[in-house]
């Protein structure tokens, strides 16, 4: 998911250096190496749809941007119709590892009714799988809010997975937020 408007970070943060390479393709090499049935990249940055053959990702336009958190998520879900469950990924993680990601994958695979989330000390984070039955609730959400609200709806079907370490929850907000050069 890269379609935010950056609003605390003053600006467009996905374009932000951190380590010297940009946050959205931190996130992409991140997820790359997985074996996804079908990535996209949803955005309403030319430079991230760009980006996002050279990491096996579909582009994505979200022309509904401006609605908020739930529009990115609506047209996600419909690029994933089909498969069995959708991995949802901000790009303003940029700690996040292939290693904790395939964790998920692995505990999709063990589990795969179930919601299953990254988390550290028992704290909810990002990214989130959701099963393929809860894809109508996902294209159902409105205004600007994500699959936490889907979440909350089921709290029962929740699995945490954690993190291999708590850096990896951490997101930019701010200019503040992004690791030194």
């Amino acid at each position: 998911m890269a379609s935010g408007f950056g609003r605390r970070f003053g600006g467009n943060k996905l374009l932000a250096q951190a380590e010297g390479e940009p946050l959205y393709l931190r996130a992409m090499a991140a997820l790359s190496p997985l074996p996804f049935a079908r990535r996209v990249v949803v955005s309403r940055f030319e430079p991230v749809l760009r980006a996002g053959p050279a990491y096996g990702f579909a582009p994505v336009w979200n022309a509904a941007a401006a609605e908020g958190i739930a529009a990115t998520v609506r047209v996600g879900t419909a690029a994933l119709e089909g498969l069995d469950g959708a991995l949802f990924a901000v790009c303003d993680q940029p700690f996040l590892t292939t290693e904790s990601i395939f964790h998920l994958l692995h505990s999709f695979e063990e589990s795969p009714q179930n919601i299953h989330a990254l988390s550290w000390a028992g704290r909810r984070g990002n990214p989130v799988l959701f099963p393929a039955d809860l894809f109508p609730e996902l294209l159902a959400l409105t205004g600007d809010v994500g699959g936490g609200r889907v979440i909350k709806r089921h709290p029962d079907r929740l699995t945490l997975v954690e993190a291999c370490s708590p850096r990896e929850l951490e997101d930019v907000d701010c200019p503040e937020d992004l690791p030194p050069r």
